[in-house]
């Protein structure tokens, strides 16, 4: 992990300093730090191989979307981590970076991989200017170490370092994030991914050739802007996996044949019917724990609500480029403007001309959709990627947010995560252009019939007018 290295102490007063944590990190002694594990930082946005355990019970790593595993240090039969809450730049894409809040240098912090029966320790410093906690969302634990502020512990203030210590008592998916000024520090990017691995051969948990986990957030930022709005209850603009927007979401790759698990996390503000091309899935387990067998059925979606965690599992038996994304349509746009106009169908390019020399930056929805908007190339603000991007093999891919591609090969080697490329179609497999004559196609004018004649007759024609609401009453 070439990117990835372990800062001395020295170099870690210097990073808290650079990074508006000086005060907090002043207040965190040396001797204090000396008793810590190191904490080790990661700022590529690159996905990491996996890393695979050198102490401990042995278990099958995961591989994190765009992110990476922490590593810790043994000391008595103990696993000890380090995580540190501190403000962090964050590439969401290639051209768009954003001022976020997160841990060890990443939003979403790094995955925390156990084995079912560890002794955990986990120390936590907190270099933001505010208080903070951490909650182990799904995990079985004492109570005050569930890390609910004021509840089950006081807030870790600015420059101190708390410990949460427990047992892994159960295999399965989990993720962590912050129980202090909630809507402020998740809407910053405060959360990470949590895999307990099983200690032993479980009936209910597979053997899988890759496992790959993402979390799913959004953020509200103002196109050429680079901090999120906090405030903002359902119009996020920006859709994304493990902070990050396509086209900037690495593949995830996999050897023909190979058993692929996906574990996903929602720490959204709504629900996300994550979708695949290609294959079918099952649901092997949740936030609760593996699924029964018996419950188990074949599906191409499953829906994640807020709050929880779904695991998937399938045979990458098809080869090639195969979407994978959220199948609400506007989650896979970037930096949507939730106020542009429609015009489709209206030939506008005589007023759009008039209206550009006055406002350069007007944008209006394309005459014939939106993917008119896609290949004009307009300008954009500093720090902005387009709503519609990504180019592939055969042109504009059209997609952005929360969008990427299962690459199946069956020359992958195993244990290889490298982005093989495009996809290599064997020939007469590509949807093609027809030349011939093509018969009259047959339409329908008909509105269907009605369920039931009308009581009353001849009506007068009523027109309403409809409002979009703008505030936020009744959330």
């Amino acid at each position: 992990m070439t990117s990835r290295r372990e800062f001395s102490r020295r170099e870690f007063f210097k990073a808290a300093a650079l990074t508006g944590g000086a005060v907090a990190a002043a207040s965190v002694s040396k001797v204090a730090m000396s008793a810590l594990p190191e904490p080790i930082l990661q700022t590529s946005p690159d996905t990491m191989p996996p890393l695979v355990p050198n102490s401990g019970r042995p278990y099958n790593p995961v591989v994190t979307l765009n992110g990476w595993t922490l590593p810790w240090r043994m000391n008595n039969g103990v696993k000890e981590f380090h995580l540190v809450a501190e403000p962090v730049l964050r590439e969401m894409a290639p051209g768009m970076t954003a001022h976020l809040w997160g841990y060890n240098g990443q939003s979403p912090g790094p995955t925390i991989e156990v084995v079912e029966g560890d002794r955990v320790r986990i120390f936590v410093t907190n270099k933001l200017p505010e208080h903070t906690s951490i909650h182990w969302h799904g995990q079985r634990l004492p109570n005050g170490m569930d890390g609910v502020t004021g509840l089950n512990q006081p807030g870790i203030p600015a420059g101190k370092t708390f410990v949460y210590e427990f047992e892994a008592r159960r295999p399965g998916t989990f993720m962590y994030h912050p129980h202090a000024d909630e809507m402020v520090q998740m809407a910053m990017g405060m959360m990470g991914f949590w895999v307990t691995h099983p200690k032993n051969k479980n009936p209910l948990i597979s053997e899988v050739d890759r496992d790959y986990c993402f979390l799913l957030n959004a953020y509200d930022i103002d196109p050429g802007a680079y901090t999120p709005k906090i405030m903002t209850m359902l119009d996020f603009n920006l859709w994304t996996w493990n902070s990050r927007l396509f086209p900037g979401i690495s593949p995830l790759v996999a050897r023909k044949n190979d058993r692929v698990r996906l574990r996903v996390g929602n720490l959204t503000m709504t629900n996300h019917p994550i979708h695949i091309h290609g294959h079918e899935f099952e649901v092997t387990g949740t936030d609760g724990g593996p699924t029964p067998k018996n419950s188990r059925w074949p599906e191409v979606t499953v829906d994640i609500a807020v709050g929880q965690m779904r695991q998937m599992e399938f045979i990458a038996s098809e080869e090639g480029d195969w979407a994978f994304h959220c199948h609400k349509s506007h989650h896979t746009m970037n930096a949507m403007g939730h106020d542009v106009p429609t015009m489709i169908g209206v030939d506008h390019r005589g007023m759009t001309k008039k209206i550009t020399n006055l406002i350069p930056d007007y944008m209006a929805m394309g005459e014939r959709g939106m993917a008119d908007m896609a290949e004009m190339q307009m300008p954009l603000p500093d720090n902005t990627i387009p709503m519609m991007t990504g180019d592939g093999p055969f042109g504009s891919v059209e997609m952005g947010g929360m969008f990427s591609m299962l690459k199946v090969r069956k020359d992958q080697k195993p244990g290889d995560y490298s982005d093989p490329g495009w996809y290599k179609h064997p020939e007469g497999t590509i949807a093609y252009e027809f030349t011939g004559e093509l018969a009259k196609p047959k339409r329908s004018s008909s509105a269907g019939q009605p369920s039931m004649k009308l009581a009353q007759k001849n009506q007068p024609h009523i027109e309403l007018q409809v409002r979009k609401p703008t505030g936020h009453a009744g959330h």
